[in-house]
């Protein structure tokens, strides 16, 4: 296995004793030599070198915050490095803007979709490109002809005139990449493609990107689900602190290997036993809800100190169901109980004066503001208990310095001070806020969407204790995860749903990844699928 555990600048070399006319065919495309950046006092990259090739994808892994971010943003023209060169075809190049990254053959997909709502997936596909034009408009017909070869390549199943807004997740991201492949790009960067896709949904990714590589694309492919970085990723490069601190270079490399570059241990993430809890007194309990599109007839109940998982494939109703509990969205039958009495939420600030708290699957775009900072967004919710005098009421900053600080101390988000931007945080700390503002008062239920979507392996065991304690002093969570083997860590029971529908609920031993799976499709035959 050519693997290089080290804090030099080198870069990696293959060992392998291949033919001189092999190596040459994987020449990189891309090679970074000694790329340093610095925020302030904080160092993001340190002296970083590291090659793309044509053709292979390249895993690109670590902690959130250990520095994967902020090199993609250097190759994108996003940020520019403090020092350091990249290389494109063996040439310096001096990446100012993004537009001289796609000049290059670099295309950027990133976790929030830059899609344009509204727009169908013709003209979303064309951003960025050069049309034909004739007398200063464009001519859509040769662009619809190149875009149908695209779609037909990446098997898109809807047609070119269908709005973004229909599609789901996984039909956006075939967008995206259609978008790239009209830019002619020769490397395109995912961020997370499959951290909110169904285990189908991210096999069919796997098969395209498998496809681009076997075309000659280079792929950089950024995920923490270690499991299809082993399985799809020829180069792997680990990063830690901003440094590079592991290479792969055509080889496998084991899930247990990984976690231990990541971290620099063996990682232990505390799971709660099969064996299912006494259940306490129901905190919640609907009965019979539907809405107007994907909820049909959903009954289920979560009860006090207990962690219950919603499953499901996407586009399965569980977030439909969500909203409607938290006064988003509206029922059209159904009851919706809290501690026993029928609760009518006109909208979320109800349920949250209810206690109910609601950490939503898009925590950048629906559960954080970005632009302002830790303290403010863990107080958010609770600013009116910051209220001083009836007269001329002020808000007590001193006070809501101090409890966030307790607050993000005891979810351990790692920043400088309470003061700074939630933005300017990775991932893993921003989901850590955005829990965080639930913690000032013990809320009745909490609801998690994708508690730890695009979060890394040590701050998803962070994610869980925090919620196994929260569980632990009587608080009821929803847990609605696409990761089943979260769902069989975490819960105690879980529902699970298709096509709006509950199709059964598991408990203790009989949460397991199989049963899960075989619900999501509406079926399940009580029996583990063989290996």
């Amino acid at each position: 296995m050519s693997i290089v555990n080290d804090s030099t600048t080198r870069p990696a070399t293959p060992t392998t004793s291949e033919p001189q006319a092999t190596r040459n065919q994987k020449a990189a495309l891309i090679s970074v030599s000694g790329l340093s950046k610095a925020f302030g006092g904080v160092q993001a990259l340190k002296d970083v070198s590291f090659e793309i090739r044509p053709g292979v994808v390249h895993g690109l892994i670590g902690a959130n915050g250990a520095g994967k971010s902020t090199l993609i943003k250097c190759l994108a023209g996003i940020e520019h490095p403090d020092s350091g060169t990249i290389l494109v075809d063996g040439d310096v190049v001096d990446i100012e803007i993004p537009d001289d990254a796609t000049a290059l053959g670099l295309a950027f997909i990133h976790q929030e979709m830059s899609l344009i709502p509204g727009w169908d997936v013709l003209r979303n596909m064309m951003l960025g490109a050069r049309p034909t034009t004739r007398l200063g408009v464009i001519d859509w017909r040769p662009a619809r002809a190149q875009a149908k070869k695209v779609a037909d390549r990446l098997g898109m199943t809807f047609s070119l005139s269908t709005s973004v807004d229909d599609l789901s997740t996984a039909d956006k991201w075939l967008i995206l990449i259609g978008r790239a492949l009209m830019r002619d790009a020769r490397m395109i960067a995912m961020d997370e493609p499959t951290a909110s896709l169904s285990a189908q949904e991210a096999t069919r990714l796997h098969t395209i990107i498998r496809d681009l590589a076997s075309s000659g694309t280079a792929v950089v492919f950024v995920s923490h689900r270690l499991d299809e970085v082993s399985d799809l990723c020829q180069d792997v490069t680990v990063f830690k602190d901003g440094a590079v601190t592991k290479r792969v270079v055509d080889e496998t490399v084991s899930k247990a290997d990984l976690v231990r570059a990541i971290v620099g241990r063996d990682l232990e993430i505390a799971e709660r036993g099969h064996e299912a809890p006494p259940l306490g007194r129901p905190v919640v309990e609907v009965r019979g809800v539907s809405d107007a599109r994907l909820v049909r007839d959903v009954s289920l109940t979560v009860h006090e100190g207990e962690v219950l998982g919603l499953a499901g494939l996407v586009g399965a109703g569980r977030t439909e169901l969500a909203k409607i509990i938290y006064g988003e969205s509206k029922k059209l039958t159904g009851t919706v109980a809290l501690d026993g009495v029928e609760v009518f939420f006109r909208d979320p600030a109800d349920a949250v004066r209810a206690g109910i708290g609601l950490v939503p699957e898009e925590r950048r775009s629906e559960g954080l503001f970005l632009e302002r900072s830790i303290d403010f967004n863990i107080n958010v919710a609770k600013l009116g208990s910051l209220v001083r005098g009836w007269a001329w009421p002020l808000i007590d900053f001193r006070e809501a310095r101090a409890r966030a600080q307790r607050t993000a101390a005891a979810v351990t988000v790692k920043a400088r001070d309470v003061s700074d931007p939630v933005g300017s945080l990775s991932g893993g700390n921003q989901q850590k806020v955005a829990i965080a503002r639930w913690l000032l008062d013990t809320p009745r239920l909490l609801i998690l969407d994708e508690p730890s979507r695009g979060v890394d392996v040590g701050a998803r065991a962070e994610v869980h204790r925090v919620v196994r304690e929260l569980a632990s002093r009587g608080t009821a969570i929803l847990a609605i995860s696409s990761d089943n083997e979260e769902l069989v860590g975490l819960c105690d029971r879980v529902v699970v749903m298709a096509e709006g529908r509950v199709t059964g609920e598991l408990v203790g031993t009989e949460i397991t990844t199989d049963r899960i799976l075989s619900l999501s499709f509406g079926r399940d035959n009580g029996e583990e699928t063989p290996a």
